[in-house]
């Protein structure tokens, strides 16, 4: 008897000293139990019921405001094909991100892999731009504030995660081990300000053509922005998985 008190005692103090190193678990976050016969399910209403407070960050979670988005820095370099860029966007800010639709979600817990299929109506990006190349032979050049608009944003992200221990809690956190991306835009404008020197005629002639061709413009480049793509969604999921242990986001 005594050693079963003991234990009881050695349980509940352990269970107090866990609960005292993670932070409360938002009321509107769904938990999902790996037992569940239908975890997709409960994973999909989870993501639904997290949307609405994106916009204005969850500090709970150590997610920022999101709505803008905001990087400090995207660079392209494309030095091949029809498309022979040296890009560098500052102050960019994204518009409509917390507007995703998720459209199917699954995790195969044997193999440790999330797989995400996300509609996005509209993306618009506003940032500070930096250019110089050519845009099939056609040279481009110029500095000043760029303006994107996409529509129609079709996204598949697979997540290979892995399990680590936390070294001053000793507890077991997941971590984005590697990530898989990639998307398909509907439509896409886009108007670079001040090219070419400020040359208005010129400035036009490029931003016509820009648009007239975004899809081949696009393609070349997409590497780039899928391996943006894929640190913001690392960054954001380890953000979450460093805050909370698996137990307490995914219990058995």
């Amino acid at each position: 008897m005594r050693f079963y008190g003991f234990f009881l005692i050695l349980l509940v103090t352990s269970r107090s000293s866990i609960s005292l190193l993670v932070p409360e678990i938002p009321s509107f976050l769904k938990i999902c139990h790996q037992s569940d016969p239908f975890l997709d399910d409960c994973i999909m209403q989870s993501v639904v019921s997290l949307k609405p407070y994106l916009k204005n960050g969850i500090t709970a979670l150590g997610i920022p405001t999101c709505e803008p988005l905001r990087l400090e820095e995207i660079q392209i370099d494309q030095s091949s094909g029809p498309i022979y860029i040296h890009a560098r966007y500052n102050n960019v800010s994204i518009y409509g991100g917390t507007n995703f639709v998720p459209k199917s979600i699954s995790f195969d817990l044997d193999k440790n892999v999330v797989h995400l299929e996300l509609y996005i109506p509209r993306l618009e990006m506003v940032a500070n731009y930096i250019m110089d190349g050519r845009i099939i032979m056609l040279p481009i050049t110029g500095n000043g504030i760029g303006y994107g608009n996409f529509t129609d944003i079709d996204a598949i992200v697979a997540l290979q995660l892995e399990r680590y221990r936390n070294e001053r809690t000793g507890l077991i956190h997941q971590k984005v081990e590697d990530i898989y991306v990639d998307f398909e835009i509907g439509h896409a404008t886009v108007r670079l300000d001040n090219l070419f020197n400020g040359d208005e005629t010129l400035s036009a002639a490029m931003n016509l053509f820009l648009n007239e061709n975004w899809s081949t413009v696009i393609t070349e480049i997409r590497p780039k922005l899928e391996e943006t793509v894929a640190m913001l969604v690392t960054n954001f999921t380890n953000t979450i998985f460093s805050v909370f242990p698996e137990d307490v986001l995914l219990p058995p």
